[in-house]
């Protein structure tokens, strides 16, 4: 793969994966809420998950899509019930060092599942292999793409939730705690109302 395509695979990978989002705002609710530590195994999971999606996407599963449209749409909504649902779950969340019952951080493979059914890693996924993936060589196009996004998204994952971390002090107060899951709620809704108009179909 020429070092062009390399340079345009990071700065596309580097502007989807650093702004928010569904993956981000959850992160940054986590690190917020339980600490960086805690929260380490939830932005591994986006940060190898979503790489792990682009790969299989690459060599194959986006065609489907093409093949049958449905499922698309099948996607698109079921991802936006889902979003919607964890956005009014993230809106109620209590501040740090209160009780919070069964409440814990994401684990790895939750938050590796949640790519699947995340409407925006579905786009940003498309979007990826429409530009980079010519299929004269599948294996290590798919490759070069889950490589970059991994190394990127470890970035953004660790970023988000140390940002989260490092508000921990600030949010300790319900009302600036429910301020700050209002925001990351938000992020969350306008997402889904972005992408509920997105075209999820490759090519």
């Amino acid at each position: 793969m020429p070092i062009e395509t390399v340079i345009a695979i990071v700065a596309l990978a580097a502007g989807t994966v650093w702004t928010p989002g569904p993956n981000n705002a959850l992160l940054a609710s986590s690190g917020a809420r339980f600490g960086f530590r805690r929260t380490l195994p939830h932005a591994m999971g986006v940060a190898l998950g979503f790489p792990v999606m682009c790969f299989v996407m690459a060599l194959g599963l986006g065609q489907v899509f093409v093949a049958q449209p449905l499922l698309g749409e099948v996607l698109r909504w079921i991802g936006a019930a889902l979003l919607l649902w964890i956005a009014w779950k993230t809106l109620n969340a209590k501040p740090p060092g209160q009780a919070e019952g069964a409440a814990r951080p994401w684990t790895f493979l939750q938050a590796s599942a949640f790519q699947w059914v995340n409407p925006k890693a579905w786009v940003m996924a498309v979007s990826m292999i429409t530009q980079f993936v010519t299929g004269q060589n599948p294996l290590s196009e798919a490759a070069a793409v889950a490589g970059v996004y991994a190394l990127i998204g470890l970035t953004s994952a660790t970023g988000w939730s140390a940002f989260g971390a490092a508000l921990q002090r600030v949010l300790s107060t319900r009302a600036r705690m429910f301020a700050f899951n209002a925001c990351m709620a938000g992020l969350i809704v306008l997402t889904v109302v972005g992408l509920i108009f997105a075209d999820l179909r490759p090519g």
